[in-house]
């Protein structure tokens, strides 16, 4: 694949700021590597897809319940994925949890980020603000982001990188939220997209 970018798949469910961070970073120069061909998601009305849209990047919706069960929506991915000739697939708050059936066949080629240092406030449950509400409850005085490799366990995957962030006094979930995302997610998930691509594209 040398001279090639890797063709990157990006998996959402609400505002893409995630998909964002990489869209900008691509666009900065920094994932020489790979390109972002296509954005799904899971619900109707995301606005990550306006993002994608605004970008000139395919977008699509594959809705569960639609679909009709796990295995079926697993599939429709799969096909949408394959048509694409995807390389990498990223989690950019993406809510679905998907089966070995899915993980099994992309080893080492999904990434997700999560707003935690694993093994703290992660797996089943912790998403969204409820990570944020849990590390503030503990009384944590470091948080910040976990990109990780995605196998059929939440949050069980090898860790690609992590970066940490300060708790400050008077924090509450969504500013805590916002700092984590501005000071780890958006740099760290870029980051570790150019490393898979580049480790893809290269074979080193």
């Amino acid at each position: 694949m040398s001279g090639k970018k890797a063709r990157i798949a990006v998996l959402v469910s609400g505002g893409g700021t995630n998909l964002q961070a990489i869209l900008d970073a691509g666009n900065r120069g920094e994932i020489p590597h790979g390109e972002v061909t296509l954005v799904i998601s899971d619900r109707a009305g995301a606005y990550a897809l306006e993002r994608a849209a605004k970008a000139g990047i395919p977008a699509m919706e594959i809705n569960k319940k639609a679909c009709g069960g796990q295995a079926a929506f697993e599939e429709k991915l799969i096909a949408a994925l394959e048509e694409n000739r995807t390389d990498v697939i990223v989690l950019a708050g993406f809510l679905s949890i998907l089966t070995e059936n899915f993980t099994g066949r992309y080893a080492r080629r999904i990434l997700n980020v999560h707003p935690s240092l694993i093994p703290s406030f992660c797996g089943e449950g912790f998403y969204g603000l409820k990570v944020h509400e849990a590390a503030l409850s503990r009384g944590v005085k470091v948080t910040g982001a976990t990109v990780h490799f995605v196998n059929e366990i939440p949050d069980g995957g090898e860790i690609i990188a992590q970066k940490a962030v300060e708790i400050e006094p008077g924090d509450t979930p969504e500013i805590l939220q916002r700092r984590v995302m501005e000071q780890a997610e958006w740099i760290i998930l870029p980051q570790s997209t150019e490393k898979v691509c580049r480790e893809i594209v290269t074979g080193v």
